[in-house]
C-alpha cells in the first residue's frame, strides 16, 4: 500500500507544482448534527455549502472521546496507547515519544504554520505552549475573552449572575463585549489577509470552542430552535443490558449551577424532560453559531483570492451525547460520542475550479429565513478515522507520504498509525469497504460507576474499553489495564458490548451475552495488538450469531 501511495505521490508531483495552503477548521464536541449529514433539525448553511463542493466522510470516528487525548492522537496520527495520553496530565514528547505533529511536518516543508483558538488541548497535554515552537511558526493565538468562559456571566431571570450550563447571552453585556469564537474568527481572517501574496504556503488551524459547554452563545441563536419544537433523544433510557463500566455519569455538566439546582441523583439522574429539551436546544443553537463563524472565515478565502489555492478540512475532536442511552457529554465508546464530521475540500479535485470572479464560499446568514439547498458533495460511507487526516493532507498537499508505523513506534518520530484517504477523495467510492474498521478506546477506574468514571487520571485507570466499529457492528471489550506500563490484558475481560447496526443503529440492544466466548479467549492474548484481538474476536462472534440465525 505504501508503495502504491508513493507512486501516486510521484504522479501528482509530475502533474503540477502548485503549492496548496491548508485551512484546518476544528469544532469542539461536535457530533455530525449538520444539514449535510441529513440532520433534520440543525441549520448549518455555511458548512453545508462547504460540503457541497467537498468529499464528505459519513462514518469518521475519533480514537478517544475526550478533548486532550483525541487532539494529540489526530495531530500526531498516533493512537492513545502510543501517545500514552488518556487524560490531560502528560506531554507526549516527554511521556511517550518525540512524535512529529501534522503542523510540524508542514512547517518542516516550508509552510508558515499558524494556530488560532483551541487546536491542541491547553495545559500539560501540549506543554503549556500548544506545542510551540515545534508545531507553529509563531506563538498560537488565544482569545482574551475565553478567561470568562467558566465564570459567573450567565444572567438569570432575576438579574443575578451564575456559572450555568445554559448560557445564552447578550454579547454586548459580556466582559470585553465579545465571545471567544468571535475573536477566533476575527484573528483567523486577519491572518488570512496577512498571508495574501506571501511567497510561502500556509497551514492555518482554527479551533472553535463551540459547541463545547458551557453553551455561552449569542441569545438570538435560540430563536432558530423554538423550545416547543424540541424533542427528546429517540432512546433516552439507559439500555437494560448496558454494563455499568460502559456508562458515563456526565459529571462535568453536573458541576454547572443550573444543573446542580435540579438536585439529580447519581449516577443516572435522570434530568427532567423539560431541561433535557433545553440542553438539546442550546446545543443545536451553538452549532448554528459556530457555523456562522466558519462561514465568515470561508468567505475570507474568497475575498482574499485564496479559495483556489487552499485545501480546507472541517472536523471535530469527538461527538457529544444528547440524552441517548440516558447519557450526556462524551466519555464513552458509543457512536454519538466517537463519530465526527469530516469534510475535505480541494479545489480542482472535489469540485471544478471557479471562473474568475465567481465565489466558492459566499457567506450565508442563517437568519435570512430561507433554508439553502445544497448538493451532498462526494459522499464516502466506508469507515475512516481521525488518525487518517495527517497522512491524507500530506498526500493532497504533494508532500512526501508517511511510512506506516511498526507495531512498536515509541522511538520513531515520523510515521502514521492511520491511512491516507486521498484515493477516496480523488475517486468516487464504488462500494462500501466492509473490511474497514475504526478503533476507539475509553478508560475507567472501576467496574462500578464512580465520580471519576468520566475522566480518570492515568494512575487510577484499571479498565480500558477497546471498541471496534465496522459498517455492520460495534464491538467493545472492557479489559484489565496496567496504568504503569499502559498495557491491556486482553484475556482479562470485565464486560463486553456487541451491537448489530442494521437492526440496532442506536446501539441500544447489547447482544454480547448471546455468544459463547470461551473458545476464543485463549487466542486473544497471543495476537500482536488489541486491534487484531478485537478483529479476531468479532469474526468469531459474527460466525456464532450466524449459526444461531441471529444474523
Amino acid at each position: 500500500m505504501w508503495s502504491f501511495l508513493l507512486i501516486l505521490h510521484v504522479l501528482e508531483t509530475a502533474v503540477g507544482s502548485q503549492q496548496f495552503n491548508i485551512l484546518y477548521l476544528i469544532a469542539d464536541d461536535l457530533r455530525p448534527t449538520l444539514g449535510c449529514y441529513s440532520d433534520p433539525v440543525v441549520k448549518s448553511p455555511n458548512i453545508d455549502q462547504l460540503a457541497s463542493v467537498s468529499t464528505v466522510f459519513h462514518n469518521a470516528y475519533a480514537q478517544q472521546a475526550v478533548c486532550g487525548p483525541s487532539r494529540v492522537s489526530f495531530l500526531t496520527s498516533r493512537r492513545p496507547d502510543t501517545t500514552k495520553l488518556y487524560d490531560f496530565n502528560s506531554y507526549w514528547r516527554v511521556h511517550a515519544g518525540n512524535y512529529t505533529t501534522l503542523p510540524q511536518y508542514f512547517k518542516s516543508n516550508g509552510y508558515t504554520t499558524l494556530s488560532v483558538g483551541k487546536v491542541f488541548h491547553p495545559g500539560i497535554a501540549s506543554n503549556h505552549s500548544d506545542d510551540y515552537p515545534y508545531s507553529w511558526s509563531v506563538p498560537p493565538y488565544h482569545p482574551p475573552s475565553f478567561k470568562y468562559e467558566k465564570r459567573k456571566v450567565c444572567k438569570d431571570k432575576d438579574g443575578t449572575l451564575h456559572s450555568n450550563l445554559l448560557c445564552a447571552v447578550d454579547v454586548s453585556e459580556m466582559p470585553l463585549g465579545t465571545l471567544p469564537d468571535m475573536e477566533n474568527t476575527e484573528e483567523a481572517i486577519r491572518l488570512l489577509k496577512s498571508m495574501k501574496g506571501s511567497q510561502d504556503p500556509f497551514f492555518l488551524a482554527v479551533g472553535f470552542y463551540k459547541p463545547h459547554i458551557p453553551f455561552r452563545i449569542p441569545r438570538e441563536y435560540l430563536k432558530l430552535y423554538p423550545i416547543e419544537s424540541m424533542t427528546l433523544a429517540p432512546d433516552p433510557d439507559v439500555p437494560k443490558k448496558l454494563p455499568n463500566v460502559a456508562y458515563n455519569p456526565w459529571t462535568d455538566i453536573r458541576k454547572r449551577e443550573d444543573v446542580q439546582a435540579l438536585n439529580l441523583s447519581f449516577p443516572y439522574g435522570p434530568i427532567p424532560k423539560d431541561f433535557q429539551m433545553q440542553i438539546r436546544q442550546h446545543y443545536f443553537a451553538s452549532v448554528s453559531y459556530m457555523d456562522a463563524q466558519v462561514g465568515k472565515i470561508l468567505q475570507a478565502l474568497d475575498d482574499f483570492g485564496l479559495a483556489k489555492d487552499t485545501i480546507v478540512v472541517f472536523s471535530s475532536d469527538h461527538g457529544w451525547s444528547l440524552g441517548e442511552h440516558g447519557e450526556w457529554a462524551k466519555y464513552s465508546n458509543f457512536d454519538v460520542a466517537t463519530r465526527v464530521p469530516l469534510i475535505v475540500y480541494k479545489p480542482g479535485v472535489t469540485s471544478p475550479f471557479r471562473q474568475p470572479g465567481e465565489k466558492t464560499f459566499p457567506f450565508i446568514d442563517v437568519f435570512q429565513g430561507t433554508r439553502e439547498q445544497f448538493g451532498k458533495g462526494q459522499v464516502v460511507e466506508s469507515v475512516v478515522e481521525l488518525v487518517d487526516v495527517f497522512p491524507t493532507l500530506t498526500h493532497l498537499a504533494g508532500l512526501r507520504p508517511l511510512h506506516h508505523c511498526p507495531p512498536s513506534s515509541f522511538k520513531i518520530e515520523l510515521c502514521t498509525e492511520g491511512s491516507s484517504l486521498a484515493y477516496l477523495i480523488r475517486n468516487s467510492e464504488r462500494d462500501i469497504n466492509r473490511e474497514a474498521y475504526s478503533f476507539s478506546q475509553y478508560p475507567r477506574p472501576s467496574d462500578s460507576i464512580q465520580e471519576n468514571s468520566d475522566l480518570p487520571d492515568l494512575v487510577d485507570i484499571r479498565i480500558m474499553g477497546y471498541s471496534l466499529r465496522s459498517t455492520d457492528y460495534r464491538y467493545t471489550l472492557w479489559v484489565g489495564f496496567d496504568p504503569v506500563h499502559c498495557q491491556p490484558n486482553m484475556t482479562d475481560i470485565h464486560a463486553g458490548e456487541m451491537y448489530l447496526l442494521a437492526e440496532d443503529p442506536g446501539e441500544d440492544n447489547n447482544v454480547f451475552d448471546e455468544f459463547d466466548h470461551a473458545t476464543v479467549l485463549r487466542k486473544l492474548g497471543m495476537l500482536p495488538s488489541w486491534r487484531e484481538s478485537l478483529k479476531h474476536h468479532v469474526m468469531c462472534f459474527s460466525s456464532g450469531l450466524k449459526s444461531k440465525g441471529i444474523m
